[in-house]
């Protein structure tokens, strides 16, 4: 094997080749001269654009972000030790043990294909939104155009300025039980900061919203600590109106990520206005 076979652009084309569709959660379409992804389902996938996979898979293009690695990382399903390889064939250090990870590994990513049109989102343990489906951006809105540092529950929840910045979904949610579910996010949070003491994204968020809001700051010198597992919203749709769901929060053991799904009872008035909601698409 030639050095140019294990460099950065051929990597990531063996490991396009060998995802299917349907692993990726894509339909098959029509016939295929070979089963792996095409570039631009990749690139949807990863949430970059085709003529960057075709710079990188050439080699015009070497030294990706690593945004934009832990996107290709997650749109290719790599295990760990293969997402680890990656980071390095772009010339960065992997994320190191004890910091917060936004990878998501392949056995995750399969239940979340299986899940189908049910609105469902993974979270990191900052709560930074890291995948989200079709349907989740149908009831909530795309959160592809917000800044990613944005990208978060607990600054959605929490502002520290009024600010022109899109916030995430805010405006579109509202919990049964406002003071529980606050309570129950900065409990959660306050968790993560023992399991990532060193993390410097997570401490820059608890800096940042300490200082900037009296309310979370007030939560969190209540000291509880805890998990967000569950709670009952209304979502306001701005054309089929509110649509009361149950939220159940999913947790991974190993890597701290939550699976937040929303459902509503099977043949209720609220069963119906999500489903028009998901027909109606991404607005």
């Amino acid at each position: 094997m030639s050095a140019d076979e294990t460099a950065l652009g051929p990597t990531i084309r063996a490991w396009r080749d060998r995802l299917t569709p349907a692993d990726a959660g894509l339909p098959a379409g029509r016939a295929r001269r070979a089963a792996g992804l095409r570039r631009e389902e990749l690139a949807d996938l990863a949430g970059v654009s085709v003529d960057y996979v075709v710079r990188l898979e050439q080699g015009r293009a070497s030294t990706p972000s690593a945004q934009v690695v832990s996107s290709l990382a997650r749109a290719l399903r790599l295990s760990r030790q293969e997402r680890d390889h990656l980071y390095r064939l772009a010339g960065l250090q992997p994320p190191a043990d004890g910091m917060i990870s936004d990878h998501i590994p392949p056995g995750v990513q399969r239940v979340l294909t299986r899940i189908g049109e049910t609105p469902v989102a993974v979270f990191a343990a900052d709560w930074r939104l890291i995948w989200w489906n079709r349907s989740w951006a149908a009831l909530l809105g795309d959160p592809s155009g917000i800044a990613l540092e944005d990208r978060n529950l607990v600054r959605s929840r929490f502002h520290d300025a009024p600010g022109p910045a899109r916030r995430l979904s805010a405006l579109r949610i509202v919990s049964e039980n406002k003071e529980a579910t606050d309570r129950a996010i900065v409990a959660d949070l306050r968790r993560a900061s023992a399991r990532y003491p060193g993390d410097p994204r997570l401490a820059a968020l608890i800096r940042r919203t300490l200082d900037g809001n009296a309310r979370f700051a007030a939560l969190w010198h209540d000291g509880t600590v805890g998990a967000h597992t569950e709670d009952r919203k209304t979502i306001r749709h701005p054309d089929i109106g509110d649509i009361t769901v149950d939220c159940d929060v999913l947790n991974d053991s190993d890597t701290d990520l939550k699976i937040v799904i929303y459902t509503a009872v099977p043949g209720s008035e609220d069963a119906t206005k999500l489903d028009l909601a998901l027909v109606a698409g991404v607005r």
